[in-house]
């Protein structure tokens, strides 16, 4: 059977999903740091899953999986709800919030740095 190499973290139970199709797989567990690392990428690839999304059951499925793995991250820096609101007051006082939802075509280079990914059209 022909190999597929993805060298991501996943969920616990998708070795035990592998083997009940027929496949075999090679895993290893993380260090803590490794973990933590892994769980950021992770983040990413559960929100361009919510492009994919096709009607709000998929979204819905697709914005779980990102609050599942904000949930570990939460739990392993030991991060509390009122610490994410209190940032997320801090946000909003200083950029806003999207009511008025404005979208950006272009502006002028200021220098402001973002940590935003490019998406092709």
């Amino acid at each position: 059977m022909k190999k597929i190499y993805y060298n991501k973290l996943i969920r616990d139970k998708i070795p035990e999903r592998i083997r009940r199709s027929g496949g075999d797989y090679k895993v290893r567990t993380l260090g803590q740091k490794s973990f933590c690392r892994e769980l950021i990428k992770k983040v990413g690839e559960e929100a361009d899953g919510l492009l994919s999304a096709k009607n709000k059951k998929e979204l819905i499925f697709e914005l779980a999986d990102v609050i599942d793995v904000i949930d570990e991250m939460k739990r392993i820096e030991k991060i509390k709800d009122s610490q994410i609101r209190m940032a997320q007051k801090e946000n909003f006082l200083k950029k806003g919030g999207f009511k008025k939802k404005i979208y950006l075509i272009w502006s002028s280079d200021t220098g402001y740095k973002t940590n935003e990914r490019r998406y092709k059209k």
